[in-house]
Order: structure tokens, then sequence, then C-alpha cells
């Protein structure tokens, strides 16, 4: 094992915890108010680049397939190369992706511009969380943080509609990307002063199986967004699904047999981990689900993106809300019971709004059934993180984060895109909403299912 030194970092004890926390959280509070606030700028968007509503779900989700796509070999990068030069590796990129998108002159431009943020997120994202785990010795420390630091990302979240509208409104939507470059840079010079070292792993990065990944999600991605649109029996549409298809078997193929796999088998042997990948998976279906159909249904409204951005943010502060509770309850009862209790009760919300949500429902009706499934999910995220780095340990912490924000990305992706094919195959939204809330609630039951299965009661940490 080569160690990385340096001689410029101050060591992580004689950093302030919550200081600590802020530099190894901005990289994620970046991608999550840009992400929240491109919701917000979604019609301008169309409306300036001429973007129809397919172009639209590229939009979103073009940033989000290279995300998931690229996130194992983020998380074998800060192995090879350690997590803090990857980290800032990461932000760098994604500034640059960034101004490429403040800049773009057409929708297929701001597609690629997006691509390339996803990769950017991709290298930051895994080396964040592993950063952390080097900086908190103490396990009930990095509980607390962890809950803390999910709070902080869904406060980011939870101020991404009404930045974007802000920005929208007094600026123009290309002002949603440009607000991520001083954000970046400050997230590159804090890296520098306060990360500690850490040590590398050599480790080889099975680049074939990686690119299957990519290829897997690229195909699928198309398959899901062009299919309502080309038609799903259309030549394009069923070669992408054949493609999709084949690279998923021959990846699932090399992880099974090959010699370097993407994640080290030992992380399978407790059920509890791969559990609690599926648990992020459906969450983010959900949630991004939601947030993507939310969007559109207040702009199709009549309301332009700074009051879209208004009506946005109780629901999305509900997350915040839910994170700051779940990281005292974890820290004291383990990481099952908030996983349960919370997705049960978002679960129940959502099937009450299933039965009763239409164009006719009042507004503040629909906050509040959201503002309350939400809290309840927002409940259950912290601790099915800290189920996964729990297994993990430090041995494979950068693959664990890796893997588990992978998996909510694939999930954003294809909640995202399932939203885009109800609206397209669907006119009416008096069935849009109840086709769209069928799935979040599927979602969350499939959820509770795994949690009650496979993720045993684990003691305080």
């Amino acid at each position: 094992m080569n160690t990385q030194t340096t001689t410029a970092a101050v060591p992580a004890r004689q950093v302030p915890p919550l200081l600590m926390l802020m530099t190894l959280a901005i990289g994620f509070v970046m991608a999550m108010i840009d992400v929240t606030a491109v919701n917000t700028a979604l019609s301008d968007i169309s409306v300036s680049l001429a973007v129809p509503l397919a172009g639209l779900v590229w939009v979103v989700d073009g940033y989000t397939l290279t995300f998931a796509a690229l996130l194992m070999a983020g998380g074998a990068l800060a192995d090879r190369y350690g997590p803090k030069n990857v980290y800032q590796g990461g932000l760098s990129v994604f500034i640059l992706g960034s101004i490429l998108c403040a800049v773009a002159p057409s929708g297929n431009a701001l597609i690629a511009a997006r691509l390339l943020q996803g990769a950017g997120a991709a290298l930051f994202m895994p080396s964040s969380l592993s950063l952390m785990t080097h900086a908190y010795e103490n396990q009930a420390t990095r509980a607390r943080m962890l809950g803390t630091w999910s709070a902080i990302v869904g406060c980011s979240s939870a101020a991404g509609p009404l930045v974007g509208g802000l920005l929208v409104h007094e600026f123009g939507w290309r002002s949603v990307f440009w607000v991520n470059v001083p954000i970046g840079l400050a997230g590159i010079v804090l890296t520098q002063v306060l990360a500690p070292a850490t040590p590398r792993h050599e480790r080889a990065l099975s680049m074939f199986s990686h690119l299957l990944s990519v290829a897997a999600l690229a195909a699928l991605s198309f398959v899901l967004i062009e299919g309502p649109v080309l038609g799903w029996g259309s030549v394009q549409v069923l070669g992408a699904a054949a493609a999709a298809i084949g690279a998923a078997f021959l990846l699932v193929r090399r992880e099974r047999t090959g010699a370097h796999p993407l994640l080290p088998r030992a992380l399978f042997e407790t059920p509890a981990f791969a559990a609690a990948n599926g648990v992020g998976f459906l969450i983010n279906f959900a949630v991004f689900g939601q947030l993507f159909l939310l969007s559109l249904y207040i702009q199709q409204s009549g309301a332009d993106a700074l009051h879209t951005g208004l009506k946005l943010i109780p629901m999305m502060a509900a997350f915040a809300v839910g994170n700051l509770t779940s990281g005292r309850i974890t820290a004291r009862v383990g990481t099952r019971p908030p996983m349960m209790y919370g997705l049960l009760v978002g679960l129940s919300m959502a099937v009450l709004m299933l039965a009763g949500l239409s164009p006719q429902t009042p507004y503040w009706l629909l906050v509040l059934g959201t503002v309350v499934m939400n809290v309840a999910i927002g409940i259950a995220i912290p601790g099915m993180t800290a189920t996964v780095m729990l297994v993990a340990g430090k041995a494979h912490a950068n693959s664990a984060a890796a893997a588990l924000n992978a998996n909510r990305q694939i999930g954003a992706l294809v909640g995202v895109a399932m939203m885009g094919t109800v609206l397209h195959m669907v006119p009416d939204w008096a069935w849009r909403l109840p086709l769209a809330f069928g799935l979040i609630t599927s979602a969350y039951a499939g959820a509770l299912c795994l949690v009650y299965r496979y993720v045993k009661l684990g003691k305080p940490v």
C-alpha cells in the first residue's frame, strides 16, 4: 500500500468538526442546488432553446446518467489516487461543465454539458463520504455528522428551487449554472487547506466493466425517454433495449467471475448492504420523480420560475427536517427503526395522496401531504447511509459510498424517465397525477419490504 503524504493539509483533529463537514459537503450541496434549481428553469429553457418535453427529460437525466454510470469509477479512482485529489478533480470538472451549460447555444449542447457535469459529480461524490469516514474516528460522532450532512444536503435541496427561481427571474436561466463556479472554487480551496491526507490503495480500475455500466445505463435511458416519442416498437428503441440487456448481462457475469470486480465481494456477505442500496434506488426513484413531476405540474398551472421555486420550498425543506431528526435517532437506537418507521409513514401518506389527489386539489392540501411524506422519508435516508457505511468500514468506504450513490442516482434517472413517460402517454393531469403517485407508492412499498426483511436491528452507533 502506498501512503499519500502532504504537508499542506491540517490534521483532521485540529479542524472543528462542523467546518470539516461544510468543506466535505460543499460538492454535494453544489450538485443538489443545481439539480433542484434546474427543475424550476425547465420552462424557460424550453422556450429559449426550443427544447421539447423529451429534451427536458434529457436535460435532467443526462446529468444523472453520467453521474450514476461513473460513480463506481470515481470510487476506484479515489482508492488509487487518494480521495482528496479525486474530490478536487471532480469539483474542477463540474465547474467546467457548469460554464459550458451557461453558454450552451442549443438544447443538444446543453445536454452534452450536463453529461460533463455528471462526470464531475461522479468523481467528487464518493470521495466526500470517504474523506468524512477518515475525518471522524468516533462512530457516534460520525453518525451525528452523517445526519447533519444529510440535513445540509436537504437544506440545499430545499433552497435550490428558491435560488433557481430568483436567478431565473432576475438574470435568466443561464445564471443557474454560473452560480456553481464560485461555490466549486471555494470547495477546492477549502479542501486543499483543511482536508487530511488519506491512504491510497492500489486497485485495478476494471475499465471494461465501467464501460459496460455506461452502455447499459445510456441504452436504458434512451429506451425510457425516447420510447414514448419514437414508439416502443421502433427499431431504435428495440435496439437500445437489446443493448441495455446485453451490457447488463455481461456486467453481472464479469462481477460474479472476474478477477477485479467493481465492488469487493466481501461487501455482499452482509445482506443489509445490498438491501440498503436497493432502498436508496427506490427512494431516489420516488423523490426525484416527484420533484420533476411537481415542477412541471406547478409551471403548467401558470406559475413562473420564481413562484414555482417558492411553492416547492416547503416540500423540499421537509427532507432537511427529517434528516436533522434522524441523526439523533440513529445515534441512540440504531439504523433500522428510523428506516422502518420513516418508510412506513411515507408509504401511508403516498397511499392517501394516490387516493385523493387531483387537479382540483387545493395547493395547501398538496403541500401538507407532500411535506408529511418527505419528512418521513428524510428520517429514513441517514439510516440507510449509515447502514451502508457501517457494513463497509474503512477498508471499503470508497467502494461502498460509490455503490450507494450510484444506485441512488440510477433510481433518480429511472424515476424522472418514468415520469416523463407518464407525461408523454397521458395528456390529462386528472390521470397523470394518480399514475405518477402510483409509481411513488410502489417504490416506497418495495423499500419498506427490503428493510423489514434484510436490515436487522443494529446497535446504536
